[in-house]
């Protein structure tokens, strides 16, 4: 590239069937400010939507050059970034979700912070709206945005400026993957934290900007939410220690030991009070806690039938999420988890990474 040539971003947009969302994220992302001697183009990695997704973003296409938008055959969001890092001609990857938001200096305040902080990896915190009009949306809203609902995800809860061990979305270098290799596409859920914490094994690191903010809307029902964590995020979570024992993180894990313990707790406790004390203690306590956390997000939200109606919610989503990490377990025990039947997603990448990491070949 010739020295005097603007340095070039690529943003990558996995969608598939985002029609409510996909003209207002690119929308938005269109608007970015752009530092001086910094351009970008947009590739919309759709993955064969059947609702009107790929219409609209190629009626934006078609009054922008700078938006391209692109079939990803493989439907999922790694094959749509990897394919995407393929063809993109950046030096820097910025990879976004189309079910969000950005303003207008995301793209400046990612770049800044990149140069500053000389990172592999940076990005934000979440601006977690509902998404839906409904009162269960607000439900969603409310557990997905206290610490007590999902641990210490600092990008989800507004945590400090810090290094982190994963941001929602990224920006990155290009090189990094030439270093670390692709998204691993046997990962149809976690493959973005699992790639940064492939970045930390291998001796990078990754900052969180709070400065940096994403307005990423939820699921519009506490139902979907629920089947959400049960049927895709939590048993993928499992998933991920399978094959990348260095990704795994207490906060992921403690859902399925709070399950384990119900469950069990609940059939121990019958036959012997040395197990029912003990169990309704713990009990107790989460329930005190819960409610402690109702109060607040009642107080935080205006809405005074929350401290009635989280609590409960609250259990479910933590015991739902726990049943879902131990059906992922138990799968994994019977061979029959997915991510077992998939070879190895690039040559060189070895069927199940263990720890310590060594340096992967160039995809």
């Amino acid at each position: 590239m010739d020295s005097t040539s603007p340095a070039l971003v690529s943003i990558i947009i996995p969608c598939r069937n985002e029609q409510a969302y996909i003209e207002s994220c690119l929308t938005s992302v269109l608007s970015f400010e752009c530092p001086p001697g910094l351009s970008f183009e947009i590739l919309v990695m759709d993955g064969q939507s059947e609702d009107r997704t790929v219409e609209l973003a190629r009626a934006v296409a078609s009054r922008d050059s700078r938006v391209c938008v692109l079939d990803n055959p493989g439907r999922i969001q790694s094959t749509a970034v990897n394919l995407g890092v393929r063809t993109a001609r950046g030096q820097w990857i910025m990879r976004l979700d189309a079910h969000a938001r950005y303003p207008s200096v995301y793209l400046r305040l990612c770049h800044e912070t990149a140069l500053r902080s000389g990172a592999d990896n940076v990005g934000g915190i979440f601006i977690t709206e509902p998404g839906g009009r409904g009162y269960s949306a607000h439900l969603v809203q409310a557990l997905t945005t206290h610490k007590f609902g999902v641990g210490d995800s600092g990008f989800r809860t507004g945590a400090k400026e810090d290094w982190a061990d994963t941001v929602p979305y990224g920006f990155f270098r290009r090189e990094i993957f030439d270093r670390l290799g692709w998204l691993d596409e046997r990962l149809v859920r976690a493959q973005d934290y699992e790639f940064n914490r492939r970045i930390i094994a291998a001796g990078g690191r990754i900052l969180r900007n709070p400065h940096i903010q994403i307005q990423y809307y939820n699921q519009p029902t506490l139902a979907a939410f629920y089947r959400k964590q049960f049927v895709h995020e939590a048993p993928y979570n499992a998933y991920l220690w399978y094959l990348a024992p260095y990704s795994f993180a207490p906060r992921h894990a403690v859902t399925g030991v709070f399950a384990a313990g119900i469950i069990s707790g609940s059939i121990l406790a019958f036959f012997s009070p040395w197990f029912a004390w003990p169990f309704f203690a713990v009990t107790a306590l989460y329930a005190l806690l819960a409610v402690a956390s109702a109060f607040q997000q009642a107080r935080r939200y205006e809405r005074p039938l929350d401290l009635f109606v989280l609590p409960p919610c609250f259990f479910f989503f933590h015991f739902i999420h726990g049943l879902g990490i131990l059906k992922g377990m138990l799968r994994l025990a019977c061979g029959t988890a997915p991510v077992q039947r998939n070879r190895e997603p690039w040559p060189g990448a070895g069927r199940r990474r263990g720890w310590p990491l060594t340096p992967m070949i160039s995809p």
